[in-house]
């Protein structure tokens, strides 16, 4: 019991313990704009992600749900959070590549997947305002729910896994969402894919959807307490999201152990 590591605290034995403390729902977040068909990242970018996904899946613990958001010009909820690893497969399996990134909106998208009673809305953040032409039908809707921010990266019930090869053209900005996520403590791994410089060919009616944003992405892992990777290869994919399949299951916690001694002494005494 000496060698458990135990200071005081407002004269109460605490002990700092590294636990697995499993979140309950992680979100893969997954760029599906027409630049995922670069073949700089072998076979092609898109492949080499939904094929280092569908990895994660499988190594992943069983208990975690996990949910799909896809983003290009727009982004949506491929699938529910769910335990179904072969629907989730089905879903990766199934991406449709589109024009436009839209970053923003898929950090926005995956908080209201997490926290659907706070109201929160992309399209009236993308557009603002209400449509005209309304159904006589329709209802207004609440407003968002107002939260008192608390430490970026405190939640711990989940996380967002972040994959994008571009820079955001348009949606929701990007460091906006970004705070949104750090203000629930939810944290945000980035996973930056393909060449930092654009340099990894295609068409060249979209240059800027084969630039990196470096910059912007290290910048949403630091504001909410996640972390920023690179991937410039296939195989440095695979590694990437094997790392965090271990890095978001596991995480120092301060627990309160003094019933937990009392209890050890006493059997210890019997």
């Amino acid at each position: 019991l000496a060698c458990a590591g135990l200071f005081l605290a407002a004269g109460r034995p605490v002990a700092k313990m590294t636990l697995p403390w499993a979140r309950s729902t992680i979100i893969l977040a997954m760029d599906v704009s027409l630049s995922m068909r670069v073949s700089d990242v072998k076979p092609t970018r898109m492949v080499a992600a939904q094929e280092a996904a569908k990895q994660f899946l499988q190594d992943l613990p069983r208990k975690i749900e996990v949910a799909l958001v896809t983003f290009a010009g727009s982004s949506q909820v491929a699938h529910a959070a769910t335990l179904d690893r072969p629907a989730l497969v089905a879903a990766i399996d199934a991406f449709q590549m589109q024009r436009g990134t839209a970053i923003g909106s898929a950090i926005v998208t995956s908080l209201a997947e997490l926290f659907p009673d706070q109201g929160i809305d992309v399209g009236e953040m993308t557009y603002g305002g209400k449509p005209r032409g309304r159904s006589l039908d329709d209802k207004d809707k609440p407003p968002p729910l107002q939260i008192a921010p608390v430490a970026p990266g405190s939640y711990d019930s989940a996380a967002i896994i972040l994959l994008s090869d571009g820079r955001r053209t348009t949606g929701v900005d990007t460091l906006e969402a970004a705070k949104m996520a750090a203000d629930r403590g939810v944290r945000i791994y980035v996973v930056g894919l393909g060449s930092p410089g654009g340099t990894g060919g295609g068409t060249e009616d979209m240059p800027i959807y084969l630039q990196l944003d470096e910059p912007a992405l290290r910048e949403v892992a630091r504001m909410t307490g996640g972390e920023y990777h690179h991937a410039g290869t296939a195989e440095a994919l695979r590694s990437v999201y094997e790392n965090l399949g271990s890095r978001v299951q596991v995480q120092t916690r301060e627990t309160e152990v003094a019933a937990l001694l009392a209890l050890l002494s006493a059997a210890f005494a019997l």
